[in-house]
């Protein structure tokens, strides 16, 4: 079993509830999605980047596919890591992968959560999901309908338990419609511990201060709700 791999390093969770913790990143190659304000190269490249030194900069390239023994490999020099995040692309495209993964760290899965056959695989090993929804004014094209029910079954596929850690992070641009939020969070809100509203990153998608903070306050009323942008970007960390 191989996966193809774009980036392997060691930094800080930047965005949701846990920012700030020090965790190893495995960034899978490759999304079902294609979102319009995604800031992530997925495509397939012949070679993984691997920082070994964490902040250095400095990069040295690992032929691609990659199998779980030659990762476990790769990230055993990182030291004091809260968890490996699994990140992308979307990760689940590779769930055989990930059963195979003994990292002796928790595992913690960034998902935009739309593939629940995949979810049902990979649920017995998973103790963080950081799991995106996907509003409408994500997609380039047709892409609409299915992909919310199939979101809303990923969840409770992967639902906040005695042993895993589940929150919700939604992306909010100044097209989001905030019933379009408010409908998907009382579908999900018994399998998660919280909301986190992301205000997108790209200054010229930002929502409205104000829309967002009234959100918020909407929600608070049935969920605890944060407000967390991508502080990783803020202060230039991978």
């Amino acid at each position: 079993m191989e996966a193809p791999i774009t980036e392997i390093f060691c930094s800080v969770q930047g965005e949701g509830p846990y920012v700030g913790n020090r965790q190893v990143f495995l960034r899978f190659a490759g999304c079902n999605l294609n979102c319009t304000y995604c800031d992530t190269n997925v495509q397939i490249s012949e070679t993984c980047r691997y920082e070994q030194d964490p902040g250095s900069g400095i990069f040295r390239y690992v032929k691609n596919p990659l199998s779980p023994c030659e990762v476990e490999e790769l990230i055993d020099p990182f030291m004091n890591v809260h968890s490996l995040s699994l990140t992308g692309g979307e990760p689940l495209l590779y769930a055989d992968f990930i059963t195979e993964l003994n990292v002796g760290v928790p595992l913690y899965l960034e998902s935009n959560m739309t593939l629940p056959d995949m979810a049902k695989r990979v649920k017995d090993c998973i103790s963080f999901v950081s799991g995106d929804v996907k509003l409408p004014e994500a997609f380039q094209g047709e892409k609409l309908n299915s992909h919310i029910e199939k979101t809303i079954e990923t969840f409770k596929i992967l639902r906040k338990t005695d042993y895993r850690d589940c929150f919700c992070k939604i992306v909010i641009t100044k097209n989001t419609n905030s019933l379009d939020v408010l409908n998907v969070v009382a579908a999900i809100r018994n399998y998660i511990s919280c909301i986190v509203l992301q205000p997108v990153t790209q200054f010229e998608l930002r929502p409205n201060i104000r829309v967002l903070l009234e959100l918020q306050n909407e929600l608070l009323g049935d969920i605890d709700t944060l407000i967390i942008p991508q502080t990783h970007k803020m202060w230039g960390c991978l």
